[in-house]
Order: structure tokens, then C-alpha cells, then sequence
């Protein structure tokens, strides 16, 4: 009897692992993504030293979008020069 039960068990058990195989494999395609995007906040400025911070998400093929962020302002004096060095300035991604 015990041995008719536990090859039930097994038969059952069989039967969910096909099953779940058949499922979870349904979904594994093989093919890698390059889907790589990032954020980050820069303050960008404009000729008149008013300087706004927005998010920008990059990805490989560079912007995605550029977001401001609410109140996140500053206008400095017209003698203001801004310390970033130019590269760092125009680079967005």
C-alpha cells in the first residue's frame, strides 16, 4: 500500500515539474537586452547665471528625458562664473 501511495506521490510530482517547466520556459527566449538607462541631476545655466537642477535619464543612445525639479532654482550675480570646466557643463549623457 505504501508503495502504491508513494509511487502516486511521485507520478503527481512528475506531472507539476512538467508543467512548471513547460511554463517558466515559455518566457526564456535567449536573447539579451540592452536596455541600460541611468539618472542623475545637473544644474543647468543660462547666459544670465540663472541655473535650474533637472533630472536627466540617459541611455545608450544618450537623452531619454530631461525633467526640472520644482524649486530647484538659483540665480547668481552677473559676476558669477560658473566653476564647472566646459566639458562638464555641455555633457549631459
Amino acid at each position: 500500500m505504501a508503495k502504491k501511495i508513494l509511487g502516486i506521490l511521485l507520478i503527481i510530482l512528475l506531472v507539476l515539474e512538467t508543467l512548471l517547466f513547460s511554463v517558466t520556459s515559455a518566457y526564456i527566449t535567449g536573447k539579451t537586452t540592452n536596455d541600460f538607462s541611468y539618472s542623475y541631476t545637473k544644474a543647468i545655466c543660462t547666459s544670465t547665471n540663472y541655473c535650474q537642477d533637472f533630472e536627466i535619464t540617459c541611455s545608450d543612445e544618450g537623452v531619454i528625458e530631461m525633467s526640472p525639479i520644482t524649486g530647484a532654482v538659483v540665480q547668481f550675480s552677473s559676476d558669477w562664473k560658473d566653476p564647472r570646466n566646459k566639458e562638464d557643463i555641455e555633457r549631459t549623457c
